[in-house]
């Protein structure tokens, strides 16, 4: 989801973005002083009673997503939130996806895919990255081996795959492109690519965000409807996946973390084959477990009732999902309870997994309005520890995305992202613009030219 003026469910890993040295001729993204003085970094203590002390101003307020305010950089994690925020933490489960020839091995892919998404929220901290502006854009490059292992979708016969890795070609690129489409409210598109695969997805992040005076409750956003993964080579079949509420809790111990009660479904209206995962925060005597349980079952696209799993009749159950999601997670073949099954099969162990880096192009390379050069020298203020520096440049260019915003609106004239056809759409499904398209092409060939600009927002 998109980070908001707070964005506090964003969890980012404890590490900063590669510096160049390059500056942009921006006056708002002047470069850092070398003299400027270096401060005593904020203990994470004292940094949460700062950002406590920031939230409580905004108890009662309905969406602190639409509310636009600027924090001090030592609240700051020195990531572009554009950067931060995607869904291939571990760009191999997202590219297998397809390879199983049987429906229900797809949808268990998806679903691996899904617990591996947000693996920076198991193994990182919360933190809070910088606002995207409007115009920002973040590309990358993945390139992964292919070895995802073929999942069992059916108690007497093998797993069937057509992964890359059984026909010889190992590695596997995968290509990102995002825009910040709107301000206000604000919002990001997105689009993934991987066309040896054959494999697309796209989607609208947004959020929208409540503080109750002990924790941070996060959903998505009106224009956020998921997930929409294609796969072009399974006569494009189309999978939405929706995304739970999401709480930060610890913020009067002083421990932040992120937790998840809550459901979310899984669709596939060409296979008929739908998922309900219901998040479970607390269990017995309210010890916090994590855990999530889920049914695979067929159903009817056109009379789509079902958002229970206890409202799923028994012959209608494909398999069944437990375990926990920050841990491992399992699934069941057929329609008997999990505990009784004599088989549990392990979908994924996201103890040994971290998040793969990402391909960027060199930061000489990078347009104005990349997120790493358009961040470098709030960033090289943040890791130099010249707090008071980088939150005088990060005000400089939130007050020159207002005065762009101003002259636009006296000519009246509404912003148009570059990369992507519209701000939001209806639909959820972000279309690309011939220049997209000519990002994700550069991307494929490993060719970092862009032309710059006619206008920029911030």
């Amino acid at each position: 989801m998109a980070e908001s003026a707070v964005s506090p469910a964003v969890a980012a890993m404890s590490t900063s973005p590669s510096v160049s040295a390059s500056t942009s001729k921006e006056p708002s993204r002047a470069p850092t002083p070398a003299n400027a003085p270096v401060e005593k970094p904020p203990d994470e203590s004292s940094k949460l009673k700062v950002f406590l002390g920031v939230l409580r101003r905004f108890i009662g307020v309905a969406d602190l997503a639409a509310v636009r305010f600027s924090l001090p950089a030592q609240l700051l994690e020195p990531t572009p939130n554009l950067e931060y925020w995607h869904y291939l933490d571990r760009p191999e489960t997202f590219i297998s996806i397809g390879d199983s020839d049987e429906s229900l091995g797809r949808m268990l892919g998806t679903l691996r895919f899904w617990f591996s998404k947000d693996l920076k929220y198991v193994k990182g901290k919360p933190c809070k990255p910088y606002n995207s502006t409007l115009g920002e854009f973040f590309r990358c490059n993945w390139q992964v081996e292919d070895t995802q292992p073929p999942l069992k979708h059916a108690p007497n016969s093998a797993p069937s795959s057509s992964s890359a890795s059984a026909t010889g070609e190992k590695f596997v690129k995968v290509s990102y492109l995002t825009e910040q489409t709107s301000h206000h409210p604000p919002v990001s598109a997105f689009y993934i690519d991987c066309p040896e695969k054959g494999i697309i997805a796209r989607g609208y992040d947004q959020l929208s965000a409540k503080f109750t005076g002990t924790s941070i409750r996060v959903i998505a956003g009106a224009h956020n409807l998921g997930i929409f993964i294609t796969l072009q080579k399974r006569d494009d079949e189309m999978y939405q996946l929706t995304h739970p509420a999401a709480y930060l809790g610890g913020l009067l111990r002083g421990s932040l973390s992120v937790s998840v009660a809550d459901s979310c479904y899984v669709t596939c209206a060409k296979t008929k084959t739908k998922v309900i995962l219901q998040y479970l925060e607390e269990g017995w005597l309210g010890r916090t477990q994590n855990k999530v349980e889920g049914v695979i079952f067929k159903y009817d696209p056109d009379n789509d009732t079902k958002t229970k799993v206890k409202d799923v009749p028994d012959k209608d159950v494909l398999a069944r999902i437990e375990g926990c999601w920050q841990d491992k997670v399992y699934y069941t073949l057929g329609s008997q309870p999990f505990n009784k099954s004599s088989e549990k099969i392990l979908l994924i162990d996201l103890n040994p997994l971290f998040p793969v880096p990402k391909i960027v192009p060199p930061i000489d390379q990078q347009l104005p309005n990349e997120s790493r050069k358009f961040w470098q020298n709030v960033t090289a203020a943040i890791v130099n520890k010249q707090y008071s520096q980088a939150t005088a440049l990060k005000q400089e260019i939130e007050e020159k995305q207002r005065q762009k915003a101003a002259e636009r609106k006296e000519v009246g004239r509404d912003w148009q992202p570059r990369f992507f056809t519209g701000a939001v759409t209806p639909v959820g499904k972000p279309d690309l613009t011939s220049d997209g398209e000519e990002v994700l092409r550069g991307l494929h060939k490993d060719s970092w030219a862009l032309e710059e600009n006619k206008e920029y927002g911030a």
